[in-house]
């Protein structure tokens, strides 16, 4: 059960980094992808949908964490305190932007509302490596599992790498959602920015990949580091070949790969202790009963294919392509135009009745 539940809340962290990997991207490029009004809309609307639904992954990653391995939540919370609070901030400046963006009737509160988006984006996708890479390395821990180092320990030049690295993948991830999802200047723009981010992702994360191998050590979590090495090399590939679609799968599959790699690891271990390994939590000692996890796999089995298929099926309704002329608005000169060209299209194609002469008969 302690292995199930460990395995199962590394999927839900590597389904947090697919889905709002793209959603923290498309928030830092945006300044850069779009460069009036219009196009950064048209740049929103594309995760507008969504972002809210993928956030909930992030939620039920730290449930399921806390409900099956309490004693791993109680330390990383705890030790990670301030650095968790930083993160929760940008989160919530992030959702205040993207909501009341639309609902800003001046351009100045607009602009508030998009350097919300890019620093709320900023934060956790830095936040995040930086976490992953500490639970990688270890933190000081005493006898009973209490974090004793500071929050600048959490800042070292290891960790701040891991931050770079998730920080450039979901850039990466970004671009080439974006380049997928909108067509003109914005798509344009964030494929000349795919071709930037993607070589520079792959350098840190092969880095990255390197500098752990010296603290962690096994046969799974280095056939994962080859494979993320590869589909990074492969996303970048494709991405320069300008097949937007083939990117987007290679960024998707490397940000589900990195938790995954990072829970293999660290197996068995849940937050190791770099200043005494006796001191660690795994997956026997931080976890709950027997009975707990019972229950829980029980409420799992049965409600999460409903989730699952609710949250494929909001993507399937908000699947097509985010174009310029649905943003145009209805009373506006060019929405009139639209509206006169679709009448004009209707009107064509419409079957004609000859009117009557004065006998009655069609002419």
């Amino acid at each position: 059960m302690q292995a199930f539940w460990f395995g199962v809340i590394a999927v839900l962290w590597a389904g947090f980094f697919l889905l709002e990997g793209f959603d923290f991207g498309v928030g830092m490029l945006l300044p850069a992808v779009a460069r009036t009004d219009e196009r950064r809309q048209l740049a929103l609307r594309t995760i507008g949908p969504v972002w809210d639904g993928n956030e909930v992954w992030l939620l039920v990653a730290g449930g399921a964490t806390f409900a099956a391995f309490p004693e791993w939540y109680a330390s990383v919370f705890s030790g990670f305190y301030l650095a968790f609070a930083v993160l929760l901030v940008g989160l919530i400046v992030r959702g205040i932007g993207l909501e009341y963006r639309g609902k800003a009737h001046t351009a100045t509160g607009r602009s508030w509302c998009d350097a919300g988006i890019v620093v709320g984006s900023f934060l956790p996708a830095l936040l995040l490596g930086v976490a992953f890479a500490n639970f990688a390395r270890g933190v000081k821990l005493d006898a009973a599992h209490v974090m004793t180092g500071s929050f600048f320990d959490l800042l070292s030049p290891y960790a701040l790498l891991g931050g770079l690295v998730t920080l450039s993948l979901f850039l990466f991830h970004g671009s080439t959602f974006l380049a997928l999802r909108t067509d003109g200047e914005v798509a344009a723009h964030a494929q000349r920015l795919g071709r930037l981010l993607g070589p520079a992702a792959t350098v840190l994360g092969a880095i990255f990949l390197v500098w752990t191998a010296t603290h962690r050590h096994g046969a799974v979590s280095l056939i994962l580091a080859v494979l993320l090495a590869a589909v990074l090399i492969g996303a970048v590939g494709y991405q320069r070949a300008g097949r937007s679609g083939a990117a987007f799968v290679g960024t998707a599959v490397a940000t589900v790969l990195v938790p995954i790699w990072a829970f293999a690891a660290l197996w068995p271990n849940v937050l190791p202790a770099s200043n005494n390994a006796a001191n660690s939590l795994t997956i026997h000692n931080a976890s709950s009963s027997h009975y707990t996890l019972t229950v829980m796999t029980v409420v799992a089995l049965i409600f999460t294919p409903i989730v699952l298929a609710y949250q494929a099926w909001t993507y399937w309704v908000f699947r097509a392509r985010v174009t310029g002329a649905s943003l145009t608005p209805p009373g506006s000169a060019t929405g009139q135009l639209i509206q006169r060209a679709r009448e004009s299209a209707q009107q064509a194609v419409r079957p004609q009745v000859r009117p009557a002469d004065a006998t009655g008969q069609q002419q």
